[in-house]
């Protein structure tokens, strides 16, 4: 199973960019009537920017009521969209734990600790036939882990430091990767004792994505997760 972010990219990315030509078009004729004193100008670019702005911001809140919240199972691929390839993301595996690190050196979670490995893969099947084999390095990221009841939580900082010191390998999510290539990211977070229905949030980490249609990070658009429970146990390593 796999999902897309934002589906039908090239398209919304060509109205999101002619939005904003169209927009500085308008303040260009704003603009002129403003130095040519013609009122007639003034309230054409006036009047074009707003009826753009407001007819982008009402398709962009039509399409977010539209969707619908998803849940990955296991193997399942959550897709970044990166207009002419694809970068992909699945849940390899998750584990609970209640302290972490070194027999001399563990670290106690305040509820407990939760381990999560995320694969990440440049599917080379995705990219555009002229695109090449040169490198690419992914957007940012924002990664959450969110109970059933909305409560959402960053990587514990003392876990990531815990886990390091157990010298398992983990390769940052803004590693440039080639397309075919692959690789694996644990992250930890702490969670209370009583969080249930857990969720892993894999999205990206930039303002603009607010403004594009049918981007989970635009105004009351739903999420695509991953459901933690079920998922495979990472290797005995990391206890």
């Amino acid at each position: 199973m796999s999902e897309f972010m934002p589906h039908f990219a090239p398209i919304v990315v060509l109205i999101f960019l002619g939005t904003i030509f169209l927009i500085g078009v308008s303040f260009l004729v704003l603009f002129y009537g403003a130095v040519r004193r013609s009122a007639f100008f003034a309230k054409l670019g006036a009047g074009a920017a707003l009826t753009v702005v407001i007819g982008y911001l009402l398709l962009l809140s039509a399409v977010s009521f539209a969707s619908s919240e998803e849940v990955l199972p296991p193997g399942g691929w959550k897709y970044f969209c990166e207009i002419d390839c694809h970068i992909a993301y699945a849940l390899a595996g998750a584990q609970t734990n209640s302290a972490l690190g070194p027999e001399m050196q563990q670290v106690s979670a305040h509820g407990k600790f939760v381990i999560v490995r995320i694969k990440t893969w440049f599917d080379e099947h995705s990219i555009s036939a002229h695109r090449g084999n040169g490198p690419l390095t992914p957007n940012r990221r924002l990664v959450l882990l969110v109970d059933g009841t909305g409560r959402s939580f960053e990587p514990a900082v003392e876990g990531q430091a815990a886990l390091a010191r157990l010298g398992a390998a983990s390769t940052p999510l803004t590693q440039p990767l080639r397309p075919g290539e692959s690789y694996l990211t644990d992250f930890v977070f702490d969670v209370p004792r009583d969080a249930q229905g857990l969720r892993l949030l894999i999205t990206e980490n930039d303002p603009e994505t607010r403004l594009v249609i049918g981007h989970e990070n635009s105004l009351l658009h739903k999420k695509i997760y991953f459901g933690v429970e079920g998922a495979p146990a990472i290797p005995k390593t990391l206890r």
